[in-house]
């Protein structure tokens, strides 16, 4: 009974064709490109934030996740909503300091703006 339970959990499980880990202060976000079993690939985005309980010489430590799943049929929408929201947090509170606004640096089309020495580049394609 319990090899049928871990042959399913197997067969179900995605594979993982691509990783990408980017680490900003407490949290860490995972950009996994995953097949299912159709062979089709997509996104799976987890922000992971570590969670520290209790203090002294026993500190307890989980790591709260969320996870969202993006298909390739809504890449552009996401991108275009993404772009969205920065661009009017940014016309709201202005840029970080030194930096080109990130909205203007993420490109659907591979083209990136002209280069900043401090720029940061988001190239996506499809």
């Amino acid at each position: 009974m319990e090899e049928l339970k871990k042959k399913a959990t197997n067969e179900t499980d995605k594979e993982i064709v691509f990783s990408k880990a980017i680490k900003a202060g407490k949290r860490i976000y995972y950009l996994d490109v995953k097949k299912n079993r159709k062979d089709e690939m997509f996104l799976a985005i987890t922000e992971s934030k570590k969670i520290v309980l209790g203090e002294g010489s026993e500190p307890q430590v989980n790591f709260e996740k969320h996870k969202i799943f993006l298909y390739k049929e809504d890449f552009e929408k996401f991108v275009n909503g993404l772009q969205e929201a920065i661009r009017y947090i940014e016309q709201e509170q202005g840029p970080i300091a030194g930096e080109t606004r990130i909205a203007d640096c993420v490109e659907l089309s591979g083209k990136a703006p002209a280069s900043d020495a401090n720029e940061i580049k988001i190239d996506i394609d499809f």
